[in-house]
């Protein structure tokens, strides 16, 4: 009864909106109640990492186009190189588009969770600090100044580019850091750290707590003097 009575209300609240009769506006709001659900669009962000307009001039296609195009191609049966090597020869777009593509849809039909490469998890935490690149560069490689700030960090230096940035060894647990260093003007840079190869998901949040404190530490030191 209550909902009857509900229903009644909508239709005379649409009556009145629309100047419709009670027939018509009955009519629509059981039409409109039976339609089928439309699908929500896909989250570009969520699965891209990017905007919605960024991805599309960059792959050529909004992310849904590409699922269709996937789905209709059986990649949920294909393995990531294969996904990405089809993109390339038979979509005509570049291979790193390729690989962002193909993990977007890996990650639209649960084939790789968030934070999953083919190479393991990562996790990537971002500061900006008021402090050159160059002496930033030396904070991470010089054992000494590093312990500072990062004290008793199971990292060894693979190579590193003064001022652009630098790549790790970490060994507990087994994987790798990669240091970005972009100079965003006069004694002030952005710094991307991005732990990769990890284990599982777990490993992720523990290493995003881990730089996102000892980054703070980093940025106090520095710019205390």
């Amino acid at each position: 009864m209550t909902t009857q009575k509900t229903f009644k209300r909508r239709v005379r609240a649409r009556t009145a909106k629309t100047g419709e009769s009670y027939t018509a506006a009955r009519a629509r709001l059981i039409a409109k109640a039976d339609a089928p659900a439309t699908p929500a669009e896909p989250d570009t962000q969520e699965l891209t990492g990017m905007s919605d307009g960024a991805f599309r001039a960059g792959s050529g296609r909004p992310i849904g186009e590409w699922l269709e195009i996937l789905d209709a191609w059986g990649a949920t049966e294909r393995t990531h190189t294969e996904i990405a090597r089809w993109l390339v020869a038979e979509q005509g777009i570049g291979g790193w588009w390729a690989q962002s593509v193909t993990v977007a849809y890996e990650r639209a039909r649960g084939m790789r969770a968030r934070h999953e490469r083919a190479t393991g998890f990562y996790g990537t935490v971002t500061r900006t600090m008021a402090a050159g690149p160059e002496r930033i560069t030396d904070a991470f490689t010089d054992a000494v100044v590093r312990a500072a700030w990062l004290p008793d960090a199971p990292m060894r230096l693979r190579t590193a580019a003064r001022g652009r940035g630098a790549r790790f060894d970490w060994d507990d647990p087994p994987s790798r850091v990669v240091v970005a260093l972009v100079d965003k003007g006069p004694s002030k840079t952005q710094i991307a750290v991005t732990h990769e190869r990890l284990p599982d998901a777990d490993a992720v949040a523990r290493v995003k707590e881990l730089w996102r404190e000892r980054l703070a530490s980093l940025k106090e030191l520095l710019e205390a003097g």
